[in-house]
C-alpha cells in the first residue's frame, strides 16, 4: 500500500524521515485506540492519585514517541523515538515511588539505556558497512553483501576494510548488536526480565500500553533487522526461531506458577513475543528454503495486532480489579469478579482470544503460526534445496532434521496448552471461586466498581475480540493484506480454511493439554489446602532463580568493581608520570624567599579596602579613635603571590599538557564536524 513520506532536515543533525504504509497505518491505528481507551480508564483509575499530571503529561509523550517509532522511515528516525519512548514511559513504573515500583523502574530503565547504547553501536556498523539506515535500502545493499558481491546493487563499492569478506561479518555484528537492543524492548529472551517486575507496579493503563504496543515497538525493529536485513537466512532464522520458541515456553511456564493477577499476565506477554518471534523466524527460513512465507509472515503481524488488542482489554480488567482491592494476589482478590457481567464478559473475551479458542482472533493468528511450522516440516520431509541459502555448514544438520521441527510444533502446542491453563486458571479465582472472608463486601460492589464510562470504554474494546475472530477472512485476511509487503513476504498464499479440522486441530491439542495441566498439575500442586478445608494458591517458583538477581545484577556490580579497580591501576600510573615529570623534566621551581611588591591591581584593591573600612568605621563607631587597623594591602599582595606560584605549578605540570591537548583535540572536532555540515 503507499502512502506518503515526510523528511524533516536539521533534527539531531541528519533529520527525521517519516512514511506511511499499510503496516504502519495499522499500528497507528491501534496506537490511537489504544491509548484513548487507557486515557478513558485512568481518569477513573487515577483519580486518587496526586500526581495524575505528571502521568497524564508522559502519558501522551509516550504516545507521541511510539507513534514516531512506527512512523520511522529510516533507522537513525527508530532510534530516535526509540529512546524518547523509553524515558517517557519510565516515568509510568516508577510513577508510585514505592519501594519496589522504583527497583523495577531502575530495572526497566537499565534494560532500555544498555540495549539502546547497544543497537546504536549497531547502527554505527551498519552505516559504515552499507552506507545507508534508510530501511528501503538496507535490504538491497545487505542482499548483495551476503551474496558476497563487491559492489551493490546500484554499483557502490563495498567500502568496509578488508573487502566483502569483511564486511559479510560486520553485517552480522551489527545486526545482532540491533537485535540485542530491540530484543530488549521487546521483552524477549534473555532480555525479558523487566516485562515481569514492571507491569505490576505500573497503573494499570500504563501496564496495558506496555505490554500492548511498546513490546510491539521492539518486534518492529526485530522484523527489520531479521525480515528485511537477513530475510533468506537460513542461519539468522533459526537464531529468532530458538529465541521464539525459549522465549514463548518460559513465559507461559512463569505465568502458570504466578499467583499475581498483573504478573500471570505480564509472564503471558513474555510468552507471546515469543509466539511472534517464532514467526519471523519461519518466515525467514521458508524464505531460505525457497518457498512463499505469506504464511509465518501474516501470523506474526496478526499475532501482533491481536495481541495488542487482547492485552488492553485483559490489564484494564486487572486495573478495575486493582482500583477497587488495591491487591493483586489470587488468593486476596478470589471472587470478585462474581456478580460483575460486564467484567466476566470482557475477561472472559480476552482469555478465550489470547486462550487460541477457535471463533475468537488469537486462533486466526496462532492458526497461521502453526502452520508455517508444519509447512516447513513437509519442506523438510520433501527433500529441501540447501543450496538457496547461505546458512553455515555446522548449522544444516538441525536446519533440515524434520524431527527438530517436528518438536518445535509439539512445544508450540505445549505452550499454547500452558496459556489455556493459566487463563483458566485467573477466569475460575476471578469469577468462580468464592472469597473465604471478604465475598459479601466483594457482591456490595457490582453496581459501582466501574463509572459507565469505563465500562463502555472496556465492553467495547473486548466486543471487537469475537468478530475478528468469527468473520476472519473479512477482518484479518485484509487486515494482513495490509501489513505482510513490510515483513517482505512473497506470494500471496492459498485461502485458509480456519475452521477446517485439519487446522482445528492444533487448537483442539493445545485446548485439551491446557485442560489436563488445570485440572492435573494447577489444581492439585499449586493449590493447598489450609485448616479450613480452603484452598490457596501458592507459589512454588523458587524465589532464588531470578535471572536479574543471580546473574546481570552481581555480573554488573563484578563489571563496576573490575572497572574501579582498572581505572584506580590507571590513576596511580598517571600519578607516577606527574610525579617523575615533576623530579625530571617538570622540576617544580623553589618557593621564592622573597617578594617583591610591583602589582597594582593588589595595591590598588588593597587601598579601596582600606578606605571602605575606614568608612565603615566611622559610621558605625565601632573602633575608637586612633586604633590602628591593619592594611589589607598586605592581603592582597599574598593572596596575589598564590595564586602566581600555583599558577607556575600548573603550566609545569602534565595535566596542563593533557587540558591542552584536550582543547586543541575538541577545536579540531568542532572544525570538523562543521566542515562536514556544510558539506551536506
Amino acid at each position: 500500500m503507499n502512502g506518503w513520506e515526510i523528511l524533516i532536515p536539521g533534527i539531531c543533525g541528519m533529520g527525521l524521515h517519516l512514511k506511511m504504509d499499510g503496516f504502519r497505518m495499522v499500528y497507528t491505528a491501534i496506537a490511537v485506540v489504544m491509548w484513548g481507551v487507557a486515557g478513558i480508564f485512568s481518569k477513573e483509575y487515577m483519580a486518587h492519585y496526586k500526581n495524575r499530571s505528571r502521568y497524564y503529561v508522559f502519558l501522551w509523550a509516550t504516545f507521541l514517541a511510539t507513534v514516531g517509532v512506527f512512523l520511522s522511515a529510516d533507522l537513525y528516525t527508530t532510534f530516535i523515538f526509540f529512546e524518547i519512548m523509553s524515558f517517557t514511559s519510565y516515568v509510568w513504573v516508577a510513577f508510585d515511588e514505592r519501594a519496589e515500583s522504583l527497583r523495577a523502574a531502575e530495572t526497566y530503565l537499565a534494560v532500555a539505556v544498555i540495549g539502546g547504547m547497544v543497537m546504536l553501536m549497531g547502527l554505527f556498523l551498519l552505516q559504515d558497512v552499507l552506507g545507508t539506515l534508510d530501511m528501503d535500502g538496507i535490504g538491497p545493499a545487505a542482499k548483495a553483501v551476503l551474496a558476497g558481491r563487491e559492489t551493490f546493487d546500484n554499483g557502490q563499492a563495498i567500502h568496509a576494510a578488508g573487502g566483502f569478506a569483511s564486511a559479510k561479518t560486520q553485517l552480522y555484528v551489527a545486526g545482532g548488536l540491533m537485535l540485542f537492543g530491540f530484543g530488549a524492548k521487546a521483552g524477549c529472551f534473555p532480555l525479558h526480565i523487566w516485562l515481569p517486575k514492571a507491569h505490576p507496579v505500573a497503573p494499570a493503563p500504563a501496564s496495558a500500553l506496555l505490554s500492548g504496543i511498546l513490546t510491539k515497538a521492539g518486534v518492529f525493529g526485530v522484523i527489520l533487522v531479521s525480515c528485511v536485513m537477513f530475510g533468506s537466512d537460513g542461519g539468522w532464522g533459526l537464531l529468532i526461531a530458538g529465541l521464539g520458541l525459549v522465549t514463548m515456553f518460559l513465559g507461559a511456564l512463569l505465568a502458570v506458577f504466578s499467583v499475581n493477577l498483573k504478573r500471570t499476565l505480564a509472564c503471558s506477554s513474555v510468552s507471546q513475543i515469543g509466539f511472534i518471534m517464532t514467526g519471523i523466524g519461519m518466515s525467514c527460513l521458508l524464505s531460505w528454503a525457497g518457498e512463499e512465507n505469506v504464511l509465518a509472515a501474516r501470523g506474526a503481524f496478526l499475532h501482533m495486532v491481536n495481541h495488542s488488542l487482547i492485552k488492553l482489554v485483559l490489564f484494564l480488567c486487572a486495573g478495575a480489579v486493582f482500583m477497587n482491592l488495591h491487591q493483586l494476589d489470587l488468593n486476596d482478590v478470589r471472587g470478585f469478579g462474581r456478580g460483575k457481567p460486564a467484567l466476566c464478559f470482557c475477561f472472559l473475551m480476552g482469555a478465550l482470544g489470547i486462550g487460541g479458542i477457535p471463533l475468537w482472533n488469537g486462533y486466526v493468528s496462532k492458526t497461521l503460526l502453526h502452520e508455517s511450522i508444519v509447512k516447513y516440516v513437509h519442506l523438510l520431509n520433501a527433500g529441501v534445496s540447501v543450496e538457496a541459502g547461505g546458512a553455515p555448514a555446522a548449522l544444516l544438520p538441525v536446519l533440515t532434521d524434520p524431527s527438530v521441527w517436528k518438536g518445535a510444533e509439539w512445544v508450540f502446542l505445549f505452550t499454547g496448552g500452558m496459556t489455556v491453563a493459566y487463563m483458566v486458571k485467573l477466569f475460575v479465582a476471578l469469577f468462580v471461586e468464592k472469597h473465604p472472608t471478604r465475598q459479601a463486601e466483594f457482591d456490595k460492589l457490582s453496581s459501582h466498581y466501574m463509572t459507565p464510562l469505563s465500562t463502555a470504554a472496556l465492553v467495547g474494546a473486548a466486543a471487537v475480540l469475537p468478530v475478528l475472530g468469527m468473520i476472519p477472512h473479512l477482518t484479518m485476511d485484509r487486515i494482513g493484506d495490509m501489513g505482510q509487503g513490510f515483513f517482505h513476504a512473497e506470494g500471496h498464499g492459498h485461502v485458509i480454511q480456519y475452521f477446517s479440522f485439519v487446522n482445528l486441530k492444533g487448537g483442539l491439542i493445545s485446548i485439551g493439554i491446557g485442560a489436563v495441566l488445570y485440572v492435573a498439575v494447577i489444581r492439585q500442586f499449586m493449590m493447598k489446602s489450609q485448616g479450613t478445608g480452603e484452598k490457596r494458591y501458592v507459589d512454588l517458583w523458587p524465589s532464588w532463580f531470578d535471572l536479574e538477581d543471580l546473574v546481570y545484577r552481581p555480573a554488573l556490580k563484578a563489571s563496576a568493581a573490575l572497572a574501579c579497580l582498572a581505572f584506580r591501576a590507571l590513576e596511580q600510573v598517571t600519578d607516577g608520570l606527574v610525579l617523575l615529570g615533576r623530579k625530571t623534566v617538570y622540576r617544580q621551581l623553589p618557593e621564592p624567599k622573597t617578594y617583591v611588591e610591583g602589582d597594582w591591581l593588589a595595591h590598588v584593591l588593597g587601598i579601596f579596602a582600606d578606605g571602605w573600612m575606614f568608612l565603615w568605621d566611622s559610621v558605625t563607631g565601632k573602633r575608637k579613635k586612633g586604633q590602628p587597623r591593619a592594611s589589607a594591602v598586605s592581603r592582597f599582595i599574598e593572596r596575589e603571590r598564590r595564586i602566581k606560584h600555583m599558577g607556575e605549578l600548573v603550566e609545569q605540570s602534565f595535566s596542563f599538557g593533557l587540558m591542552l591537548a584536550c582543547i586543541g583535540l575538541c577545536l579540531t572536532l568542532g572544525y570538523l564536524w562543521a566542515s562536514f555540515y556544510h558539506w551536506m
